[in-house]
């Protein structure tokens, strides 16, 4: 069993000030000629895709230069750890998100960064719901009939594991159903998906558009998903909250931050500029589009959820029994 308790990030967890109001346009600090959008990915992920969307849109909006630089590593510490110490003036932020902003914060004993301390908060672009799919031979339609099944038979039925967002949403599911299931590793979603699409593994919680089409097709199976909301792609797919686990949430959110210090007014224009640019009809329709639910919360709003979902993580690493690493 971990010991959490005793992180030195979350002995004495910082808390963010209340973000300043927009100061008189005229009276803001420049912003520079180019900014630099930091993601912890590949190219082709959900961070990329979204940086690479608001990206040209920011630079024309700000009659800058921004451009994309991936920085891909495992979890995503790297690419923060980069964004942590670059200079404070507006010229880098990072398009962090649940893992890199939140998770990481538990998961490691010393990730070399504090998502709190580290960064201020820009915004919240947009959350994507996680989906629960099981392959086709596992006779369950529902979460309510996973439940029963999983009661039956404890430790027979295995979740394909991607990552630590994967693993919290499957640990939060047994601790709140109080069942017992078997996580089994794999390295990243496409790789964990293959294995159910075998019948390697009986299911799996990855995102709509990794599994849309093989939903499509009936290779796989929905039996609920992870937002409070449903999904306007599977409408008749009722969230896992609706399924007897009122207030089960996991999403995979995704957020703009920039170094700890710099100014707040700069951290204002690009904020104001990046909610203008998710609210254009085009962005917005390409969101939705992708299972995106668009947020665009202020400054503020980003740095409760980042607090939130940091004691949401450690509660579940420490009742679980997730290693920490």
């Amino acid at each position: 069993m971990i010991m959490v308790r005793t992180l030195p990030l979350l002995a004495g967890l910082a808390v963010w000030p209340a973000i300043s109001p927009a100061q008189d346009p005229g009276s803001a600090p420049a912003v520079p000629r180019q900014i630099r959008i930091i993601t912890a990915s590949l190219g082709g992920t959900g961070p990329d895709f979204l940086a690479r969307l608001i990206a040209p849109r920011l630079g024309d909006g700000l009659r800058v230069n921004a451009i994309v630089e991936n920085r891909p590593s495992v979890n995503g510490v790297v690419a923060s750890q980069y964004a942590a110490r670059a200079a404070s003036d507006g010229s880098v932020i990072m398009m962090g998100n649940a893992g890199t902003h939140a998770i990481n914060a538990i998961l490691y004993k010393k990730p070399g960064y504090d998502p709190v301390q580290d960064f201020a908060p820009i915004s919240e672009i947009a959350s994507i719901p996680l989906a629960l799919v099981v392959h086709p031979s596992v006779p369950a339609k529902s979460i309510v009939e996973l439940i029963a099944l999983a009661r039956k038979s404890p430790g027979k039925l295995n979740i394909a594991i991607a990552g630590a967002a994967g693993e919290l949403a499957g640990n939060a599911l047994k601790l709140q159903a109080k069942i017992d299931m078997t996580n089994i590793p794999y390295k990243g979603g496409a790789v964990a998906t293959i294995a159910v699409l075998a019948g390697e593994a009986d299911m799996v919680f990855t995102s709509y558009i990794v599994i849309g089409a093989h939903v499509d097709s009936g290779k796989l199976r929905v039996l609920g998903v992870s937002s409070t909301q449903r999904m306007p792609q599977l409408p008749n797919v009722p969230t896992i909250a609706e399924q007897g686990l009122p207030g089960y949430e996991h999403e995979q959110w995704y957020a703009l931050f920039a170094p700890a210090k710099t100014p707040a007014p700069i951290v204002q224009v690009i904020y104001t500029e990046v909610t203008r640019i998710v609210n254009l009809p085009e962005i917005n329709e390409r969101l939705v589009s992708t299972g995106h639910r668009v947020v665009a919360g202020t400054p503020q709003q980003l740095a409760d959820r980042v607090q939130r979902e940091i004691e949401k993580t450690r509660k579940i690493m420490l009742e679980s029994g997730m290693q920490q690493q």
